[in-house]
């Protein structure tokens, strides 16, 4: 059932994009082509059964994720929580600086496809998101979850989508192992509009967790 509801709220609001954002500082030209280049070629590789069940084993339980790390790009931020606007479209986060985790799906770490959006600019400049598209297969994401215990994702594929063709099945839907999905804007920026019209889009799968400290202390 929750599967359902996920796929059905992808299409409602991601599917267009981080729709409440306003982006209006978008990357030169050429960074804008060299990032295109660069994501088009890094596609998500099939997984088989044998795979899957050996990354479901590394799931961890549900808590709430409250610090995102992307070393490779320089993030290291709290989070916040993200859940649903009145009309049934994702909310997106209010603050620029932060991203945050839609509470309706997984918690990082646990069997299923966790999201966590986050803008890529504002009038001010760069937001948190804004080097997301430079990632590459094999850089790590870490999520700090509240019970202590910190989850290790290693980046998998990064790959930029037209809104209209945004797979929302794909982010949102169980994975049968634990995944984490990364969603920003990108792509060539409409003036007229004011947005985006692409989605850049992060997979991610859990490698590792390292326990919390009062529980490795209780051992």
């Amino acid at each position: 059932m929750l599967a359902a509801v996920l796929f059905v709220v992808g299409v409602a609001c991601v599917a267009g994009g981080l729709r409440g954002y306003q982006g209006a500082l978008p990357p030169p030209a050429q960074q804008m082509n060299a990032a295109a280049a660069h994501l088009q070629d890094s596609l998500p590789a099939p997984i088989s059964q044998a795979e899957r069940a050996r990354r479901a084993k590394l799931a961890v339980a549900r808590s709430v994720p409250v610090l995102l790390r992307i070393p490779a790009i320089g993030v290291a931020v709290s989070l916040s929580t993200l859940g649903l606007n009145p009309n049934g479209t994702v909310q997106v986060p209010t603050d620029f600086a932060q991203p945050g985790w839609f509470r309706l799906g997984p918690t990082p770490g646990q069997v299923g496809s966790a999201v966590i959006l986050g803008h890529v600019d504002s009038y001010r400049g760069p937001a948190v998101f804004f080097r997301l598209r430079a990632l590459v297969a094999g850089d790590t994401v870490d999520v700090t979850l509240a019970d202590g215990v910190v989850t290790h994702f290693l980046v998998t594929a990064v790959v930029m989508y037209p809104r209209a063709q945004f797979p929302s099945q794909q982010v949102y839907a169980p994975e049968g192992y634990a995944a984490l999905q990364l969603v920003t804007c990108g792509g060539q920026f409409d003036r007229a509009t004011g947005h985006y019209l692409s989605n850049i889009v992060v997979y991610t799968t859990l490698v590792a967790a390292t326990p919390s400290a009062a529980s490795t202390a209780a051992a």
